[in-house]
């Protein structure tokens, strides 16, 4: 298992790389911890899906930072995500956390998520885990080391991970950059991105 010491070493590699890594990794935020079950990759410049495809705006500038800092980011006018940034600084490259298992903390990330009807939805899909987390816009650019911590685990066996497209893109929609791990109930649903709406004048 890496050592808390090697986790900025670890994060400072290409993206690709890391993502898998981060699979059954312990992400702790005060009572609550979750054991990651599924994440997305997003490569910066060489990727029309990711946030910083176009270059720097103060939405996406924690991602040319330093990696092992978390990027959170506001979206549909409800929900809050986070990533993990990742790679050499300069390189806007994040890893999504889409899923995760809570591990510790059950009954008060089940007074954070009433609505979810079963523990494993209570941090299933990335707007959910960062609710079980209460991780919200004052999370966006700490490090991971507090007041969240990230905690490597060995890595998975590679039969175990299984990698398809990132949910709900239209754009590089066919890159098989979501990884998750198999036989995992907390895993999301796959749903591709809906079609536009055509406008009439």
């Amino acid at each position: 298992m890496p050592r808390s010491a090697d986790l900025p070493a670890v994060l400072a590699g290409p993206v690709l790389d890391v993502a898998p890594l981060l699979l059954g990794a312990t992400l702790r935020h005060g009572d609550v911890a979750c054991r990651l079950t599924e994440v997305e990759a997003y490569d910066g410049p060489d990727d029309p899906g990711s946030h910083a495809y176009r270059g720097q705006t103060p939405r996406n500038a924690v991602m040319f930072g330093p990696p092992g800092h978390l990027y959170v980011y506001f979206t549909y006018g409800m929900h809050f995500c986070c990533n993990v940034v990742c790679g050499p600084e300069g390189r806007p490259s994040a890893v999504l956390l889409r899923a995760g298992e809570v591990v510790s903390g059950l009954e008060v990330a089940r007074g954070r998520r009433p609505t979810a009807r079963a523990e494993r939805d209570l941090a299933r899909g990335p707007a959910n885990l960062c609710q079980a987390l209460a991780i919200d816009a004052a999370a966006n650019g700490v490090d991971l080391t507090r007041p969240l911590t990230l905690t490597l685990a060995s890595p998975a066996e590679g039969d175990r991970v299984r990698t398809g497209p990132r949910v709900g893109l239209r754009l590089a929609a066919e890159r098989p950059w979501r990884f998750w791990l198999a036989d995992e109930p907390t895993v999301s649903a796959y749903r591709p991105a809906a079609p536009r709406r055509r406008t009439t004048s």
